[in-house]
């Protein structure tokens, strides 16, 4: 019996032209595929695509007794400049492929290949020469070198003709003419001809791309022609050879065609798999280490040589596990022979095309498991690649007109890895940066850029932000800093190393703290990233360790440095002493201060010396500051009796200059183009009187993806009731201009002009605590007897009069008047402005674009007893904000557990309180998606604690109901202020045990829990489904929490928050 094929709301006439993304179509043809299944079909003006993306359906269509490939929309306008080379002709048709296919195969045999092998070594010491030659600061964009690369290598080995691509300041003008055809032909393909005949000077632009494309294989052709070279390359065999079963040559056309195909193919693709393993290792430290330990070990300083090609093992399980998550050819065509149906049921017509879905195959977790996602080389070792099924990794196409060129691009790609990582330590601009795409012909990473260390020289550190949201310039324009800190008589100093790991900013800024003090306390101080002392921890002065946990993990810029430190071997570090700050939340209980307990202890068990004890920074407290100010004390005393340093000349840090009084905007420095979102909507959920919940929708930058359960950062500002009293504390003007020098590193904008206004409200904390080193610095000041007295008594009663209340320094200089403290001063008090995260409350199956965040918003009577109430930093920020308004944000992957399954049979279990239910909306949002494309959708069940019905039971009218009357969830709610609408329960863990014998039916058809809310909320989860096995079980509660431990290994995920 035939089945429909799934398919989207259609546009009369239009189809679904709308349907995929014009820049990024193979986003929507994932997320369309996750909508609807492993098959859909998609009509564009009339004209059927059938999409498959499961491993069995692209199996069954890789059968050439039934289905050849098919010129697709795209490839058709690229023969506009390609005609009928091997890539984009009609076969059988055009019979020149025939003939230069069988005259080309044999120049891409193993001896042609190895005898390419100095060639391609040539063009690698270019780029290496390079990247040495610009250094470490150097933000390098790794596509656009690998398209050099790529370009000068096929055309050096294959057409021995010299493009010399690293010897020109700008790129080669072949590539930007080649990425320019390449886009306007995919554009072409959904374009009507009118529409296109209109398009006046978009055609001249696309004739004149062709033109550059052809003069550059007129160029070679000539250059053949007038000097034959002595190698017998693929431009002479398709110029003299004659095909054995013809007798025919090529003609110049199809040599023109072909040629042109090479430079484009031929390059484009390795250069992206190139980029792509280079993320991939980057985001993945215990596969870089393992690569690098290969590397090493089998090539040591000497250059890689034709005979270790295929003989490093885990670089090609590395390379085919890159070209698994990222093939650079993400999506092919094909047509049946016949009339025929794809798994027995759907019917499909002779000629029409199915674009399979190589890039969604390649994560199908029949084949790959439910770690799919996960970049694991072991996957592709000890025999386990050559056991996987037929055609379950395609990235080079498949049959007989597969890539021709595979063992170019797979030499190529060995030597050019091998050798990078044999010369440089690399690391990420943006430790938090996220694959993003460009898609022309080929996908590559986008937006991504990197630093590359040269491995023969002293190693510096590097101090990279860590958010591409605390920079307010471009990668292009951005140079970090190189980790030298020195004052005036600085180099007479003894050393002393200040590492962090930071995320949000928060250790970075303490590092900076410390580095900025160094010379006062007679040391010289060096800042930068754990990861760039990843194999050269120093040895010649103190090393001071700033870092955090994130969920039990490393810091983006930390996580090289913690894969290396848990695998190296005897007294590595003896002769390193060292100090760690660990910066956390308990309300994780489980991974609080994971990362600086790892840290600290192994340092010591492999041969360090502790200085001081390790500190511990508790984020969920007032005191946080305050208890970095203790170990800082600490630190300094230990280091002056340690080293027998004598304190230099004290500096200010900063200096603050007034650029004019006012009359002038300076320029929002802060935000970059780049990363701004824009407002879409901002509505109340939640009725007068009660706390006050919101929904905001964001339209997200171009290129900016998500999945359902990822967080939102945001770069807040203060609110400006509380700038505006700082200001007015300092007798400033809001627009009076100043400029802040500093000689210290410093997360303050420095050498440019900014107002006080947007100093005060976009770059520091104004309403932390005052922390006791504050206070110490005030009582410095000249004060009056009276100010000094209160101040006293402030710091000795310091847990009462500030911690509790939660004083600011703006608050004690507010109530004390004549404190006199230098506004600069002031600056060095305050806390750099920390990105917050948000959890999504949308799922990108209903706008990929878009994302909404639910919250609640902070507007309290202030604990410290001011008239003004206490305002949250971000969520009177986001409040406040209207449609139109643009904001600095960037998303961020959450934990790898804290997503919906692949499957929508999988059940889910959700618990959560008040805003802590932004994620499981958007799982239920994706839930609904499916379902209403036809899918198959299990019921799951949210645990939703709220105050009451008519307070706070936030979208039950509309989302919730809708969503229950779909039939994909059972919504159980438990009012704290009402429990008689809840069956008497308060609280989600009373109604989960109301509810037991349903959550263990749940559980039992193999759901997965999931939950979001409060510390207190989590323990109170646990511990009652601790209390259920107890129950059951009849044993204690030790076993009982073993035996949670167990069985919701893979299947219990929590998001925490303050």
């Amino acid at each position: 019996m035939t089945t429909p094929i799934p398919s989207p709301p259609a546009v009369p006439f239009l189809g679904h032209v709308n349907a995929l993304d014009r820049s990024l179509p193979l986003k929507s043809i994932n997320l369309l595929a996750r909508q609807y299944g492993e098959i859909y079909q998609l009509s564009i003006f009339g004209e059927k695509r059938t999409f498959v993306s499961s491993y069995k359906l692209l199996n069954e269509v890789s059968d050439e007794k039934r289905f050849k490939k098919k010129v697709s929309a795209g490839l058709k306008q690229m023969r506009n400049a390609t005609g009928d080379g091997l890539f984009t002709a009609f076969v059988p048709e055009e019979q020149n492929w025939y003939i230069a296919h069988r005259l080309l195969m044999p120049c891409f045999g193993t001896a042609s290949i190895y005898n390419m092998f100095d060639d391609m070594m040539d063009v690698v010491s270019q780029l290496v020469l390079k990247w040495e030659r610009f250094g470490p600061r150097d933000v390098i964009d790794p596509a656009a070198d690998f398209t050099r690369l790529t370009l000068d290598a096929i055309c050096l080995c294959a057409m021995s003709y010299r493009l010399n691509s690293f010897y020109r300041e700008e790129t080669h003008p072949f590539a930007t003419a080649m990425a320019d055809f390449l886009i306007e032909s995919g554009l072409r393909a959904n374009r009507l001809s009118f529409v296109q005949n209109m398009m006046t000077g978009t055609n001249a632009k696309y004739e004149e791309d062709k033109h550059i494309l052809d003069s550059l294989v007129e160029e070679i052709l000539q250059d053949h022609r007038a000097n034959p070279p002595e190698k017998n390359d693929l431009v002479q065999v398709m110029l003299t050879g004659r095909d054995k079963e013809t007798g025919l040559g090529l003609s110049d056309e199809n040599i023109k065609n072909n040629l042109l195909t090479f430079l484009v193919a031929g390059h484009e693709t390795t250069s992206g798999m190139l980029t792509f393993t280079i993320y991939y290792l980057l985001k993945n430290p215990e596969a870089m280490r393992k690569l690098r330990e290969e590397i090493d070990s089998t090539l040591g300083d000497r250059p890689m040589s034709v005979q270790d090609v295929n003989r490093l093992p885990y670089l090609l399980a590395v390379m085919r596990e890159s070209l698994r998550l990222g093939p650079t050819a993400p999506t092919r065509g094909a047509t049946p022979l016949e009339d025929t149906f794809l798994a027995g049921k759907y019917a499909v017509e002779r000629d029409e095309l199915i674009i399979l879905n190589v890039w969604g195959v390649h994560r199908d977790p029949v084949v790959w498991g439910e770690d799919a996602e996960k970049f694991r080389p072991e996957r592709m070792m000890d025999g386990k690649f050559e056991a996987l099924p037929s055609n379950a990794w395609q990235p080079f196409g498949y049959g007989m007109r597969g890539c021709i060129g595979r063992p170019f691009a797979w030499q190529e790609a060995q030597l050019t890895i091998a050798t990078i990582l044999q010369r440089f330590d690399l690391a990420l601009d943006d430790p938090a940066y996220e694959l993003e795409l460009k898609q022309t012909l080929t996908v590559k990473p986008h937006n991504f850029y990197i630093h590359a260390h040269p491995r023969k020289n002293k190693p510096r550190l590097l101090a990279i932000p860590s958010s591409t949201l605390l920079s307010s310039d471009a990668p292009g324009d951005r140079a970090p800093s190189s980790g030298a800190t020195v004052n005036a008589d600085g180099a007479s100093l003894p050393p002393l190393y200040v590492l962090y790991g930071s995320n949000t900013g928060t250790s970075e800024s303490f590092a900076q703290r410390l580095a900025a003090a160094a010379p006062a306390h007679g040391f010289r101080g060096s800042i930068g990233t754990l990861d760039s002392a990843v194999t050269h921890l120093p040895k010649d002065g103190p090393v001071l360790i700033v870092t955090a946990s994130f969920e039990g993990q490393p810091a983006d810029n930390a996580a090289h440095f913690v894969e290396w430190l848990e695998n190296v071997k005897d007294n590595t570090f003896d002769g390193v002493k060292f100090a760690v700050f660990g910066c956390g939340n308990r309300d994780w209980v489980n991974t609080y201060q994971r990362i600086p307990t790892l840290i600290d202890t192994l340092l010591t068990e492999h041969g360090a010396t502790r200085l001081v004890e390790r500190g511990e920074g508790d984020a969920s407290e007032a005191q946080f500051f305050g208890t970095f100010d203790m170990w800082e004390k600490m630190v300094w005393e230990k280091l002056i009796a340690e080293y027998g340093a004598t304190a230099g000349t004290a500096t200010a840090g900063i200096e603050v200059l007034t650029v004019s009084a006012g009359t002038e905007r300076a320029e929002i420095l802060r935000q970059k183009g780049a990363a701004l979102g824009t407002v879409v909507g901002n509505r109340y959920l939640t009725p007068p009187g009660v706390p006050v919940k919101r929904h905001i929708e964001f339209k997200l930058p171009e290129d900016m993806t998500y999945r359902a359960g990822d967080y939102l950062a945001i770069l807040p500002v203060n609110p400006e009731s509380v700038v505006r009293r700082a200001i007015a504390r300092f007798g400033l003007s809001a627009e009076q201009e100043i400029q802040i020098n500093s000689t210290a590193p410093t997360s303050l904008p420095v050498n440019k002009p900014i107002t006080v206004f947007n100093l005060l409200g976009g770059y520091v904390e104004l309403q932390q605590p005052a922390t006791t080193r504050d206070l110490d610095i005030l009582l410095k000041g000249r004060n009056s007897e009276e100010s000094t007295k209160v101040l006293r008594t402030l710091a000795a009663n310091y847990a009462d009069a500030i911690f509790k209340k939660r004083l600011s320094v703006l608050d004690i200089l507010e109530e004390n008047k004549d404190i006199d403290l230098p506004f600069a001063t002031f600056l060095t008090l305050l806390p750099s402005m920390r990105i917050r995260q948000y959890s999504i409350s949308s799922s990108p199956l209903w706008n990929a674009q878009h994302v909404t965040l639910t919250i609640s918003v902070v507007d309290a009577p202030a604990i410290s007893g001011r008239a003004e109430p206490f305002l949250g930093v971000a969520s009177t920020y986001l409040a406040n904000l209207k449609p139109g308004d643009k904001v600095q944000l960037s998303v961020r992957a959450s934990n790898v557990a804290f997503h919906p399954p692949t499957d929508p049979t999988v059940p889910l279990l959700m618990i959560c309180a008040g805003s802590g239910l932004a994620p499981m909306r958007g799982f239920l949002q994706e839930r609904a998606m499916q379902k209403l494309a036809g899918r198959e959708v299990a019921k799951s069940f949210l645990f939703f604690g709220c105050r009451a019905p008519s307070e706070d039971f936030l979208y039950g009218g509309t989302d919730l109901k809708e969503w229950k009357e779909l039939g994909i969830v059972d919504v159980r709610p438990a009012f704290s202020r009402s429990p008689a609408d809840s069956h008497g329960c308060r609280y989600v863990q009373d109604r989960i045990r109301l509810d037991k014998e349903e959550v263990t039916k749940s559980y039992g058809d193999g759901a997965k829990v999931f939950v979001c809310g409060a510390g207190r909320i989590a323990a109170g989860v646990k511990e009652t489904i601790v209390g259920f096995i107890k129950e059951n079980r009849q044993t204690d509660d030790a076993d009982a929490l073993a035996i949670f431990d167990k069985i919701m290994r893979g299947r219990y995920a929590t998001d925490i928050f303050e």
